[in-house]
């Protein structure tokens, strides 16, 4: 399976290439992704080749050939982002509408809010601030430098 053999640099190096959308070169790769020589991004172009993911044109740059499926994570557009990211907007929603609960218990007086809602409502926020903190770790370790012409 290609998500099993992809982690680390080499799933920075492609999210980089399919992010960039245009024909990449390993010089590019080794900034860009913030690798430590040219050979370095050479052999993780060379291993997604191999996957059948990317490939080389007569120049000796690099585009994507398609788009592989990575455990853990769903395509928007151009970018890989963590599942967890997604659970993390379930709690959000969540928390908003106990919040909203909590706020008509102000002008509803036959609204009586119970301490097992305040408690929920705790569960819900650790929850919440868990699941964005671990889905960004994901996140920044997936693109750890990211600087693309359109940042420059």
């Amino acid at each position: 399976m290609v998500s099993d053999e992809m982690e680390g640099s080499t799933l920075s190096v492609y999210t980089y290439i399919v992010h960039a959308d245009r024909p990449v070169g390993p010089r590019d790769v080794t900034r860009d992704v913030a690798l430590s020589s040219t050979s370095v991004a050479h052999y993780h172009l060379q291993k997604l080749e191999n996957l059948d993911l990317i490939e080389k044109n007569s120049r000796g740059q690099y585009t994507t050939k398609k788009r592989a499926s990575i455990d853990g994570h769903v395509w928007v557009s151009k970018n890989l982002v963590p599942q967890l990211m997604f659970y993390s907007f379930f709690f959000i929603g969540a928390f908003a509408a106990e919040i909203g609960v909590i706020l008509l218990s102000l002008f509803i007086e036959t609204l009586v809010i119970e301490t097992s809602f305040w408690f929920l409502t705790g569960i819900t926020l650790v929850a919440m601030i868990l699941f964005i903190k671990e889905g960004s770790v994901l996140n920044r370790k997936l693109n750890p430098k990211r600087t693309t012409t359109e940042e420059k």
